[in-house]
Parts: C-alpha cells; sequence; structure tokens
C-alpha cells in the first residue's frame, strides 16, 4: 500500500512540475512528455533486469518461488515497454512529424527488444507447468539480459542524440538544467515505485491463486 501511496504522490509531484514549473522548450511544445516517456522506458529496463536476476537465482538454487517472480517482472516489463512505444511515438509525432522513423537505431532496437520479450509469453504456455517450463523460461528471460545494455547503449550513441531535438542527452552527458534533472528523478522514482507497487501486487495474487488451486486439488 505505501509503495502505490509514494508513487502517486511522486507522479503528481513530478508531472505537476513537469508542466506548471518547467518552462517550454523552444521548438518543442510536446517536451513535457520527456519526464513521462523516459521515465516509462527506463522502467521497463529495470523489470526485464529483475526478470534475468530471478531467472538466474532459479537456475541456480532451483528453488520454484523464483520462477513466479521472474515471470512477474517480465510482464511487468511488457506492460511498460508498451507504454514506452506508445509515447515515444506520441513524442516522435510532435517532433518529428511521424509516428514511427525506421532509421533510428533505438527506437528499432527497443522494438526488437519488446518482440523478445513478448514472445516469452509464447514460449511459456507452450510447455506443461513444471520444472522443465520454468527451467526454459528462465533461460529465455536470463537470455534477453544482452539485449539490455545493446538497446540502452544505441540510445546513449545514436547519432540523432537520445530522443527527437531539442537535444535531451548526448554523448557528453545530460544537456538539461539542474531543475529539469531535478523533475526527472522525481518523475522517474515515482514510475519505479508504481512498477514495484504492480509487481508486488499482482505477485501476491498469483501467489494466492497457486495456494488456491493447490487446496481444491487436494480436495478432489
Amino acid at each position: 500500500m505505501w509503495l502505490a501511496a509514494a508513487a502517486a504522490a511522486l507522479l503528481v509531484a513530478g508531472l505537476g512540475l513537469a508542466l506548471f514549473w518547467i518552462p517550454e522548450i523552444e521548438g518543442d511544445p510536446a517536451f513535457p512528455i520527456f519526464y513521462l516517456h523516459v521515465p516509462v522506458a527506463l522502467t521497463a529496463y529495470a523489470c526485464f533486469g529483475w526478470a534475468a536476476w530471478k531467472a538466474l537465482r532459479l537456475l541456480w538454487t532451483r528453488e520454484s518461488p523464483y520462477d513466479l517472480e521472474s515471470y512477474t517482472a517480465v510482464h511487468m516489463g511488457v506492460i511498460f515497454g508498451i507504454l514506452t512505444l506508445v509515447t515515444g511515438s506520441i513524442w516522435a509525432k510532435y517532433t518529428w512529424g511521424q509516428w514511427w522513423v525506421w532509421s533510428s537505431r533505438q527506437l528499432v532496437l527497443f522494438l526488437v527488444l519488446f518482440l523478445f520479450y513478448s514472445a516469452y509469453f509464447m514460449l511459456r504456455y507452450s510447455v506443461e507447468p513444471g520444472p522443465r517450463r520454468a527451467n526454459m523460461s528462465a533461460v529465455y528471460a536470463l537470455f534477453g539480459i544482452v539485449l539490455l545494455p545493446v538497446s540502452f547503449l544505441a540510445i546513449r550513441l545514436a547519432e540523432d542524440v537520445i530522443h527527437p531535438p531539442p537535444v535531451v542527452v548526448t554523448r557528453d552527458g545530460p544537456q538539461i538544467t539542474d531543475e529539469l534533472m531535478l523533475v526527472f528523478l522525481i518523475c522517474l522514482a515515482g514510475m519505479l515505485a508504481l512498477a514495484a507497487a504492480l509487481y508486488t501486487n499482482e505477485l501476491a495474487g498469483k501467489r494466492l491463486d497457486g495456494s488456491l488451486r493447490e487446496l481444491r486439488e487436494s480436495l478432489q
């Protein structure tokens, strides 16, 4: 509950500051979406990274609870991945005049990352529940961690900077003021707290469903 409250407070504060305190960037009236789009994208990376860590723990310890934790983290990552693509397309439409630019490496690589993790569910549900499915899912989620630095570095090293003009982050580092960075960090903290709250809630629900299923099976 406290995670949800913290997420709500941070996001309301961050987005409120972005809309009413931060001045409009010249030439980009849609710039405030930066405070939503980038935290969402970084949260998706964090969820996929957490899924890989839980997958590694499963393969290392063979403890079955890690399978559900890894699966839930992938699910959260895919949700935030969808939000990343949607908000990124909106921003691109306002600044580039197009919803999608295939020549942009960072856009295409994030789409590849998203599709890779979306395929995780097809693999998982094509196998009967049990240790085999858990191990296959874990290997897949762990392999996906290779795509995370590739996607992130493509963003950092892209010639057309991280996002549409104006320049936000270049190879030389952030090109924004301390005030803008403060608001960005507040929004990022809020988005991470939101992901943690959703993850905890979904995981608790799935564990409860599993316990009820086992109880029904034992009574039959």
